[in-house]
């Protein structure tokens, strides 16, 4: 009998952070699911976490390091980098090398990137990803606290009688935070919720409020919240008093932001607004969760300080249920900012431009060339490599290619760079195709190290498969080149609980003040002499972790110490203004963003074939009312362009739109689509204080495209769409789908025949015009592949004719049945997929309304177990419950009754 072990570990998807069970059966995953012991999920997982096991497999990994597309060992890989980054030093100086890291790497790993770029390469040109989701709310902590402190919890959500999400879909980039948001709802109805947004999403399905705001003009609700609290007297004179600096300037600065005219400047009914500053002013527990929607400006520091103002006026602040409480989008963005791992940043939340903090670094590293000021953020960091002013460029688990704003000019950049480096464990990135040199590394359910998430929780990834060819961790390959470089004595760590006690030692590193009060927020000096096995045993904490708070802290400004020189918070009058670039009259404005399924650029979820399910392809969201006036139909193909670069998508005509704005997903790849990488579109407009860009607000125009032919390929053997085409493409369990675009022919059978030699047998039928061609390939009796094809996309049920792929047909079989797209028997038919965790159609799931046999959520989930595990589709169905629920539920009661 096989035994089978249960591995405690960290999901590596967004920043909830949630503890995952890894059963492993003789060395293999065959199975995930939540942790209930840990505090951010308390056992769920949302359908991606869910979907874990499904992408571990070792298809499509990097195997081995390659110089200029040579497999060589690793002394030769590390060697060869060592001595080219050692020759771009000494001849242009370190400010000629730089880094581009991940949130979605370890602490351990960062800490020990950062300690070679600023420590003893010296040069703080070493930036995140994470620059692009979280780096304005940083910027904005730190002009208000002293210090990037989040100051509240999970928990804090559950305890509020207000919680404002601005900024933020929760139900689709945090679900199981907004599982525990929506539980605490309904056992408690009179908590109210709002969700400012130009969008209406997913999460406005348990909101009391929903202000679908004016594009870019958050800035000007909350300096009008703010003039609400201070006009009508509902402050927090003590706290204010004891706590804060600069409210004479906050009163002035909001002066003339009454009401009516902030409903004027954000487009919205001052009656719905004024419920929203009621609320606010009389519910003494309230949270501002802010995310994307806010950071993601060129004011996003601004709006980060607006919302802080109105807490700390309010005293709303250290308190349960009384936080602003900013949630990072990557599993270990947190632990970035911890480690230094912003171009702006030292380690251990100390500052590059404190000299007290560069001599503590300094001598604690024992790092004679420690960089003295402030490296090149993301966009800069590309823009210089694309002048040729930085020569060497160390990419580490990102996919900047896709990811960055004005995509193809990060192509330009690396096609042109002297040295390109990339780190990743996949081995068909977009970015990999750029690379010198390529280093295979080790990904979640190998790697050994910690993360935190948003609230401040240090969680273990704990490894529980061997790696895969020849891949290393991320921190010993930094190693072992650090050690090629000559650094050998400060590099010589022998594992990743070495490295976490270093970075714990240096967190409390000379870090009490005259009165005896930490001087820095970030301290977890109290894990640095634990042993390996306690390290390996680490329980979920928060930190800090020292000796006043050995076993973590939950809330921070509890006690009215702030991080400034005065420990006093700072009130940041602010000048709210709207976007950069407003749209011309042609032109609409680009919001893009993340989906429910996926995750960045897709190089994981991709794997998973259920993630693929609930929507498969690259889509443009539009308003009924401006597709009716540019005579776009839903689902039909448009174009979006900016700049000469085009995205090209199918549109979803949906209400949750404004009239001025579009939505577009940011997860499609040139491993996905032929042109779908949406932030090529975006332009590379920076927030001046924290360099985050503006991936909200992109005008472009959107045109409707009339293709000559369009055709649906289901194919278990290899394709390559001609060039002359447009395509999408969807692995699926056993085969891959491709929608096929022509925009100026129609393909013949003979194309067909050629594209696929090995299919013996042929079923087709085909108009006089060619305008129209079904076809079914055979290898014998085996069905190897299905066209489906006309001047409109054809209409198929996708899971009945993927399921017959690889089916042995024998010649006397209703072989014609597979041109029609669907089965016999429509009890078969399933539709789109609704509830990914399980599996479940929109036809399986309105039938059981029309029926009958369900008539709410709850009765769908107990029949169809939809909505029963990660609730990310409960909205979805909640729509299909109000629109196809019958009236006779005889049915319904039946069942329950007998039950």
């Amino acid at each position: 009998m096989m035994t089978t072990e249960t591995i405690k570990t960290t999901c590596p998807y967004c920043g909830v952070g949630c503890g995952v069970d890894a059963k492993i059966q003789q060395g293999n995953l065959i199975a995930v699911s939540g942790s209930t012991e840990h505090p951010a999920n308390q056992g769920r997982l949302c359908v991606k976490g869910s979907a874990l096991d499904e992408t571990v497999s070792h298809h499509g990994r990097m195997l081995s390091p390659k110089i200029e597309g040579q497999n060589v060992d690793w002394d030769t890989a590390y060697s060869h980098v060592a001595n080219k980054l050692s020759d771009i030093i000494e001849e242009h100086g370190p400010d000629a090398v730089a880094m581009y890291v991940s949130g979605q790497i370890l602490t351990e790993d960062y800490y020990v990137a950062n300690k070679l770029m600023k420590g003893f390469i010296g040069t703080a040109n070493i930036d995140t990803n994470s620059r692009l989701c979280m780096s304005s709310a940083v910027a904005a902590h730190k002009r208000a606290f002293g210090s990037d402190t989040v100051a509240g919890c999970y928990e804090d959500l559950e305890l509020a009688d207000l919680v404002i999400l601005t900024g933020s879909n929760l139900a689709w980039a945090h679900p199981i935070v907004y599982q525990r948001l929506a539980k605490a709802k309904a056992e408690r109805p009179e908590m109210k919720i709002v969700v400012i947004d130009p969008r209406k999403t997913a999460s406005c399905d348990i909101a009391d409020l929903h202000l679908p705001l004016k594009p870019g003009s958050d800035g000007f609700l909350f300096n009008g919240l703010a003039h609400h609290l201070i006009a009508n007297q509902q402050l927090d004179h003590g706290f204010i008093d004891q706590h804060c600096e600069g409210f004479d300037a906050l009163s002035e600065s909001v002066q003339q932001q009454t009401l009516a005219q902030t409903a004027m400047d954000c487009d919205l009914a001052e009656a719905a607004l004024n419920t929203l500053y009621q609320w606010f002013a009389e519910y003494e527990r309230s949270v501002t969760l802010f995310s994307q929607g806010i950071n993601q400006s060129s004011s996003g520091v601004d709006k980060g300080n607006a919302i802080i103002n109105c807490h700390l006026i309010s005293g709303k602040i250290g308190k349960p249920g009384a936080t602003p409480f900013s949630i990072t989008g990557q599993p270990n963005a947190m632990g970035g900012r911890e480690v230094g791992g912003l171009a702006n940043q030292l380690a251990a939340h100390m500052e590059l431009k404190n000299p007290d903090s560069l001599d503590k670094v300094k001598r604690f590293w024992n790092a004679p060339d420690l960089a003295q000021r402030a490296g090149l953020k993301a966009v800069d960091m590309f823009d210089a490599v694309a002048s040729g002013q930085i020569k060497a460029i160390w990419i580490i688990a990102t996919n900047p290619v896709v990811s960055m704003p004005d995509a193809d000019k990060i192509k330009q950049a690396l096609a042109h760079c002297d040295l390109v480096i990339v780190s990743d464990s996949s081995d068909s990135t977009d970015t990999l195709q750029f690379a010198n040199v390529c280093l295979p590394a080790t990904t979640w359910g190998e790697k050994e190290g910690t993360v935190t998430n948003s609230e401040r929780r240090i969680s273990r990834q704990r490894g529980f498969l061997s790696a895969p060819g020849e891949a290393r961790h991320d921190w010993q390959i930094i190693s072992d080149v650090a050690q090629h470089m000559g650094f050998k004595d400060a590099f010589n760590f022998t594992c990743s609980a070495d490295v976490f006690r270093e970075h714990a030692a240096l967190s409390g590193f000379e870090n009490i003040d005259a009165s005896g009060n930490n001087e820095r927020d970030f301290d977890i000096s109290g894990l640095a002499n634990i042993s390996d096995l306690e390290y390996q045993n680490l329980d979920p904490i928060q930190w800090p972790v020292n000796k006043s708070y050995p076993q973590g802290r939950k809330r921070f400004f509890d006690d009215g110490h702030f991080y400034t020189a005065s420990n006093k918070a700072n009130l940041i009058a602010i000048t709210p203004r709207l976007p950069t670039y407003a749209a011309d009259c042609d032109q609409l404005i680009l919001n893009t963003g993340r989906i429910r399924d996926q995750w960045h650029t897709m190089t994981r979820t991709g794997k998973a074939h259920r993630l693929l399910e609930h929507i498969a392809t690259p889509q443009v969201e539009i308003h009924p009312d401006t597709a009716a006036k540019l005579a776009i139909k839903n689902n039909t193909l448009v174009s979006l362009k900016d700049r000469g670069i085009e995205y090209i998508a199918r549109a979803n005509i949906s209400d949750s739109q404004r009239t001025d704005s579009l939505f577009v997903p940011m997860h499609w790849s040139d491993a996905f689509a032929s042109h779908a990488r949406a932030n090529s579109l975006v332009r590379p407009i920076q927030d001046a204080l924290s360099g985050q860009p503006e991936f909200k607000h992109s005008p472009v125009t959107i045109t409707s495209l009339t293709p000559h032919w369009q055709g649906v390929l289901l194919s278990a053997p290899d394709f390559v769409p001609d060039t002359t085409m447009e395509w999408f493409k969807t692995p699926l369990a056993n085969c891959t789908l491709w929608e096929l675009i022509d925009l100026k022919r129609s393909p013949s059978f003979t194309w067909l025949t050629a594209e696929f030699p090995q299919v013996d047998q042929w079923v087709h039928l085909a108009d006089s015009e060619q305008r129209y061609l079904n076809a079914a390939g055979f290898k014998g009796n085996q069905l190897q592949l299905v066209l489906l094809s006309g001047p409109a996309l054809p209409e198929y049920d996708k899971s009945w004719l993927a399921s017959q792929i690889g089916t042995e047909f024998s010649p006397d079989q209703d072989r014609l049945r597979l041109l029609s797209g669907f089965p016999a028997d429509p009890s078969l038919q399933t539709g789109k997929t609704i509830c990914s965790c399980y599996q479940v159609g929109e036809q399986t799931i309105i039938k059981a309304l029309q029926n009958g046999e369900a008539n709410s959520v709850e009765n769908l989930g107990a029949r169809l177990k939809c909505g029963s595990n990660c609730g990310s589709c409960i909205p979805e169905l909640r729509t299909l419950v109000n629109k196809h629920s019958c009236d006779d539920l005889t049915a319904v009661n039946e069942t329950d009754n007998a039950a």
